[in-house]
């Protein structure tokens, strides 16, 4: 099961770019999904190193087993549960 999140939406602030990386990581854990998709988009990238810099806190790594920036896709990070 996948669990998608696009961040288009709220890409011009930050609080609520990590507050919807964070209630997705909550989300994914709780509905036990094996794979959260985060779409920051390509755009010039920054949005991506916020996202991946979030992940990589302490708090939400315990959460999931690796995150990779999609191969095929470089708008989109794949998170494994």
């Amino acid at each position: 099961m996948t669990l998608t999140v696009d961040l288009h939406p709220v890409f011009r602030s930050d609080r609520d770019i990590d507050n919807a990386v964070r209630s997705a990581i909550f989300r994914a854990v709780a509905q036990k999904v094996g794979l959260l998709e985060i779409i920051p988009g390509k755009g010039s990238g920054t949005l991506k190193r916020r996202v991946l810099a979030k992940l990589a806190q302490p708090s939400l790594k315990k959460f999931y087993r690796r995150v990779e920036a999609d191969p095929g896709n470089e708008g989109r990070i794949l998170v494994h549960f």
